[in-house]
């Protein structure tokens, strides 16, 4: 009778192996299939630019001097972050948006993320691409001191710059009383499992339809999920490493700049993200338009606006706000030239 037990036990054993396994290969043939069909229905805007063994995807259009270099901040949406914005510009001016190593179309990098890569990726992109200086540069929360890291590397081509929400080098410090920072196992676990196709059948509900998105965009972006949160959450665990690289630069000379601060009040989601209660969340928001407010002294001729109604995604929340705001440091620019 023993005997009978344990060979039913270690047949039952070989099944939910012989299960797991299948699902494991299903899980990847329905993944790589995934991949197939972003890369069919989503092709690239603009143009896959080699950068000496991988590609950097680089979105650009309209003609005219300066031209407007979009810089995205932490997400998953690479140049789709300004597709609400970029054509207001284009209309212009050159305008070129693209997506760091690992996001939306653009290869991984071997190398770590932060914002010295990014720098030196979205330069060879522009050279590569035969794109030519002077430059303003567009860069929304992280990706404002990644803007500004670009302007230290290779100052000599930017002539200006516009800081949407951007991050500051001494946020954390300045709110941790506030406030600690977690990042989820769950991310962690989504990642390693992308390979068998867990956050592909997730991408609908981790990446919902946003309100001022069009459903093709949400579609692609949503397709290339599963390379996207990889690279987002590597860019996430290097951003103590990229705040603690900008505390070294902070002299735009005297660029035009503007900052742009987001003054609506956080919502229900995000005061329960950040763990913090309403009052706090204001108390919290006041540090930040300081932090900006001295941002916009990094440059003798730097800005500071508040953007009413939006939220840290000014460009999507009020895109001609930024447009305008673009186009303000384009004019004075070509003032400067004359």
């Amino acid at each position: 009778m023993r005997t009978s037990r344990h060979s039913t036990l270690r047949t039952g054993l070989a099944a939910v192996a012989m299960l797991a396994v299948l699902a494991v290969l299903a899980g990847a043939a329905y993944e790589q299939i995934g991949r197939y069909r972003a890369a069919r229905d989503f092709p690239a805007p603009g143009r896959l630019v080699d950068i000496g063994g991988r590609r950097i995807q680089l979105d650009c259009r309209g003609g005219g001097s300066p031209t407007v270099v979009f810089e995205a901040g932490l997400g998953v949406d690479g140049s789709l972050s300004w597709s609400a914005v970029q054509p207001k510009v284009a209309a212009h001016t050159r305008a070129c948006a693209y997506s760091r190593a690992g996001l939306m179309w653009s290869d991984p990098s071997e190398h770590p993320p932060g914002a010295r890569q990014a720098a030196q990726d979205l330069h060879a992109a522009l050279a590569n691409a035969g794109e030519r200086g002077p430059f303003v540069l567009v860069g929304q929360s992280l990706g404002g001191l990644y803007s500004v890291g670009f302007t230290r590397d290779f100052g000599a081509e930017v002539a200006g710059l516009v800081l949407v929400d951007p991050s500051h080098p001494e946020q954390v410090e300045r709110v941790a009383h506030f406030m600690t920072e977690s990042r989820s196992m769950r991310s962690r676990i989504g990642v390693a499992l992308a390979p068998f196709g867990v956050l592909r059948a997730a991408a609908p509900v981790l990446l919902p339809q946003a309100p001022h998105r069009s459903a093709h965009e949400m579609q692609a972006i949503r397709a290339f999920a599963p390379k996207s949160l990889r690279t987002q959450l590597a860019e996430s665990d290097a951003t103590d490493a990229s705040l603690a690289e900008a505390k070294g630069f902070r002299d735009l000379g005297d660029r035009p700049l503007v900052v742009l601060t987001a003054m609506a009040p956080y919502t229900a989601a995000e005061l329960r993200g950040m763990k913090i209660t309403p009052e706090q969340g204001r108390q919290v928001q006041a540090i930040w338009k300081h932090m900006h407010e001295e941002m916009a002294a990094w440059s003798s001729r730097g800005r500071h606006l508040l953007v009413a109604d939006a939220g840290h995604d000014i460009q999507l929340d009020q895109p001609q706000v930024v447009a305008d705001a673009v186009l303000s440091v384009v004019e004075a620019v070509r003032r400067n030239s004359r």
